[in-house]
């Protein structure tokens, strides 16, 4: 189905989740596919579009887990369809090391101007968040002939052995291994639900603590790069409490350290701005970005000051694929609907619709521990009712209440109790609405 005849924006269940065609793939999954590449939900799809997933049985899914807020514009959005398949009939591959075209630089450009900051910058391209971010390592590292890398406690930025290494949780990402990159360092991040001292004093204790363990185990001076995700994804959507940022910031800046924003997952309206970081006013030297840069094609990109872009020697940077001309079509067709249809806008109203519902649901539900997140970036924590104790197994069990009903949700955090929504930005209210429907009945229901 093309985008120009989408599917009905409706929720459709004809047979049990999984049916029958799905349950009969996943057993050709378990014959041909690695084990350690597993499945949230065994649901076989054929076609997607707006905010439905349709799979191999019919059934109709609403989708809240954009392919882990990759479909920000939707899945086979008409301008990315077009984009892509014009290209893809010119030709899919050159690579722009050996002979240039176009498509790349266009990206570059708008990425220059969309990421924050009325700098010179540079930009390169590549596959994925995680290679991104290894790249933004690298770049840091030739600029400041440091070697020292800095991340914080719940951070997630990939499955390379180096983003390994900077990531903070150790299921499933990183048991068995190692060992991993040398001259990371990990410090505390300003967790407001979870500071002991209580929300009010978070930023300025976890600013003092973090700046305190670099300075006294690490040294400023041999800091090459401080990497965070402005909202951290995998780790459980925690939003740094305000003025924390800022203050790693400042301190980067007065040390000559490279303060890379991580919006692997933040990135491209998801939040209601462009880039996370924006609402606190935070310019980045270095931004990565992936996910939902190109409607669902693979596609990363590093981007940041001119001077520091500039440091690796020419043949430093690069990949044979990255940058590919139909996944940079992509992206500029994502851009371009982006843009057109105001999808901040669109995850602005979204983010009011979900808070307001799923805050009426903590009311109710002793279990729900806090209810946080910004734009179509949503999550809620869940507790053992009278304390902070994390409850995975409610977590599990709501989740998998809500697959029943054809609703696709993702679950994270470093305590597995954090259900994450990552609804497309061009889903119909309707479709929110009942979602939210299922949400609180499945919580009902446990």
């Amino acid at each position: 189905m093309s985008a120009a005849t989408p599917l009905p924006q409706e929720r459709r269940l004809v047979t049990a989740i999984p049916g029958p065609k799905s349950q009969e793939l996943q057993a050709r999954k378990l014959g041909a596919v690695a084990a350690g590449v597993g499945t949230t939900l065994p649901v076989y799809v054929a076609r997607a579009n707006g905010g439905v997933l349709e799979d191999v049985d019919g059934n109709s899914l609403i989708d809240f887990g954009s392919g882990i807020a990759v479909t920000n514009v939707g899945n086979s959005a008409e301008a990315v369809v077009a984009k892509a398949s014009e290209q893809l009939a010119a030709f899919t591959h050159t690579c722009f090391m050996v002979t240039p075209y176009e498509g790349y630089v266009a990206v570059a450009e708008q990425l220059n101007e969309l990421t924050p900051g009325d700098h010179e910058k540079r930009t390169a391209l590549f596959n994925s968040g995680a290679e991104a971010v290894e790249n933004a390592v690298k770049i840091a590292r030739a600029y400041t002939k440091r070697t020292a890398v800095v991340v914080f406690d719940h951070g997630y930025h990939g499955r390379t052995n180096l983003t390994m290494g900077l990531t903070a949780k150790n299921m499933p990402y990183k048991q068995g291994f190692g060992p991993f990159a040398p001259e990371i360092y990990r410090v505390p991040v300003a967790y407001p639900y979870r500071w002991l001292t209580g929300a009010e004093n978070c930023a300025a204790e976890a600013a003092s603590q973090a700046i305190d363990m670099i300075n006294k185990q690490i040294g400023a001076e041999n800091v090459a790069a401080i990497i965070i995700e402005p909202i951290q994804g995998e780790g459980g959507f925690i939003e740094p409490a305000k003025g924390f940022l800022p203050a790693i910031v400042e301190y980067a800046k007065a040390n000559g350290i490279v303060f890379v924003a991580d919006e692997i997952q933040t990135g491209f309206c998801r939040t209601g701005q462009w880039f996370a970081c924006e609402d606190e006013g935070v310019v980045p030297d270095l931004i990565t970005t992936a996910k939902g840069i190109a409607g669902g094609l693979p596609l990363a990109a590093v981007t940041g000051r001119a001077e520091i872009m500039d440091a690796a020697h020419a043949g430093g940077l690069g990949g044979t694929y990255g940058g590919n001309p139909v996944a940079c079509a992509a992206a500029l067709g994502s851009i371009e609907t982006m843009k057109e249809l105001d999808l901040n806008a669109k995850a602005q109203r979204i983010g009011e619709v979900m808070l307001g519902r799923l805050r009426t649901m903590q009311e109710k539900f002793d279990v729900i521990g806090e209810v946080r997140g910004r734009g179509a970036m949503i999550a809620i924590e869940l507790v053992k009712p009278g304390t902070k104790e994390p409850n995975p197994e409610v977590t599990a069990a709501v989740a998998k209440a809500c697959h029943a009903e054809g609703l696709v949700v993702l679950t994270a955090g470093t305590y597995g109790n954090v259900l994450r929504f990552l609804p497309p930005l061009v889903m119909p209210e309707h479709l929110l609405t009942e979602g939210l429907d299922i949400i609180e009945g499945a919580f009902a229901g446990v």
